[in-house]
């Protein structure tokens, strides 16, 4: 039971979209007040340990690992899932960061040895992490509990179970609100999915007997599928958290990012974006200037695509086609059936008589045309990585679930489907990799993507 007075009403939100930006600024709220609060954790740590240090250059010396040490362990327990932590035991809290401060001890030593007086330097970064993580808990309590008072902890969480089940399941998740669910009954004539408003996370006991044939309709309704494991007081399906990694259950889908990651991501993205402009930029003056000899006009051309959350994204481009390339286009369908029917699989054509003589053919199999969506990268509208931003005439050929699922990620200069069959997959195959990509994003997937990207630049197979 918490000692804190009831939280402040969550305010209702309408529309979709403006509800997946409230999940995401509020989850962001919560982990930046949580990280303020491990912050001051090891402020206080040093604080404590201030009289004890020496003076002079040497302590200056301190203050500087001290500072290092405290951004490498907030680092590693982000990297952790702690921020917020959600759907995770207190006694599972501890032990991740337990381990990533022995992390951090680990680094120190291997560094004190280089140093002159490293035993002293040593000594006083291990008081300084072992005291931050006894002071942690203490803090983490208050900031949780204002973030809880504020209204911005935690997530809606459809329950499902028995009907004798059910009473006894929100009773326990509204009493242990530290676990950041806010519980609500299923109700599937309502239907709790995420384009309804509803619950992002379901949260499914282990009787629900006829539930199970149900589990790939949930998949699709929710962001999140979880089988509860047992709790100290309540007995639910038998799973011990001791084996699924202290989490109150096995996640049996995921299909949003962690807004924890897209912060790094971003970091991530500036980081390649931002040297591969000033390196592509003569490549692109070139690419330019050839366009403009063969077709005078417009080099570059900005078309509205479809954004993370449905915001309109303009990309940009190099030209690659004549600037009459729609007229030549429905002149081609009416005399070539065959191209239509083309066309209508792929959404390209193998022989596109839109596309400029040599330079056109050079730029698309060597994808130097995407280039310049460098700078949509660098302004935030598009990430390195991810499902390619489609007209809107491909968008509609695909399913209206898949269009509100590809809207949950930022799209990409580069995607899976681009390193594995590139214009060869039709709308089928695309829809499937993008949809894998989606539910398996990783920073690690995406960096295997982007090395495999440049190999399959230079191949220039099914680039058309």
């Amino acid at each position: 039971m918490s000692s804190f007075a009831s939280p402040a009403p969550v305010r209702p939100v309408t529309n979709p979209t403006k509800a997946a930006e409230f999940r995401k600024q509020s989850r962001l709220a919560t982990s930046s007040l949580l990280v303020a609060g491990d912050i001051a954790s090891y402020l206080i740590a040093y604080f404590l340990l201030l009289p004890f240090l020496p003076n002079g250059s040497e302590n200056t010396i301190l203050e500087r690992i001290f500072a290092f040490a405290a951004l490498a362990a907030i680092i590693l327990y982000a990297s952790d899932a702690l921020y917020p932590g959600y759907r995770l035991h207190d006694h599972e809290h501890l032990r991740r960061r337990a381990i990533a401060s022995m992390k951090v001890a680990v680094f120190a030593a291997l560094g004190a040895i280089l140093l002159p007086e490293g035993s002293r330097l040593l000594l006083g970064v291990l008081g300084f992490l072992g005291l931050g993580l006894i002071i942690q808990p203490a803090i983490r309590w208050v900031a949780r509990g204002l973030c809880w008072r504020l209204g911005i902890w935690g997530e809606r969480a459809a329950i499902i179970g028995s009907r004798n089940r059910m009473p006894a399941l929100m009773a326990h998740f509204a009493d242990h609100w530290q676990y950041g669910i806010r519980p609500e009954p299923y109700s599937p004539d309502a239907s709790a999915a995420l384009a309804d408003n509803g619950p992002s996370i379901a949260l499914i006991a282990g009787d629900t007997g006829s539930l199970v044939a149900e589990l790939a309709a949930m998949r699709r309704k929710f962001a999140e599928v979880i089988l509860l494991s047992d709790t100290p007081s309540l007995k639910v399906s038998g799973l011990r958290p001791a084996d699924i990694g202290g989490e109150i259950g096995i996640r049996l889908a995921t299909g949003a990012s962690s807004v924890n990651s897209d912060p790094v991501r971003r970091i991530f993205d500036l980081a390649i974006a931002i040297p591969a402009t000033i390196v592509a930029a003569p490549f692109v003056a070139l690419a330019a200037a050839a366009i403009y000899a063969i077709d005078p006009g417009p080099v570059f051309f900005r078309h509205t695509r479809e954004g993370r959350f449905g915001r309109p994204v303009r990309v940009l481009k190099l030209r690659t086609m004549y600037q009459d390339a729609e007229q030549r286009l429905e002149a081609l369908f009416r005399d070539n059936p065959a191209m239509r029917a083309e066309w209508s699989s792929h959404f390209k054509l193998k022989d596109d008589p839109r596309i400029l003589p040599v330079i056109g053919h050079v730029l698309r199999s060597s994808s130097i045309d995407e280039l310049p969506q460098l700078a949509n990268i660098i302004a935030g509208q598009m990430a390195i990585v991810g499902p390619r931003p489609f007209p809107e005439y491909h968008l509609r050929a695909m399913d209206g679930e898949f269009r509100d699922k590809r809207r949950s990620v930022m799209p990409g200069l580069t995607g899976l489907w681009q390193i594995s069959e590139r214009s060869n997959a039709d709308i089928e195959l695309q829809q499937q990799l993008d949809e894998y990509y989606i539910d398996n994003r990783s920073p690690w997937l995406d960096c295997q993507i982007l090395l495999s990207t440049i190999p399959a630049v230079f191949k220039g197979r099914g680039a058309y």
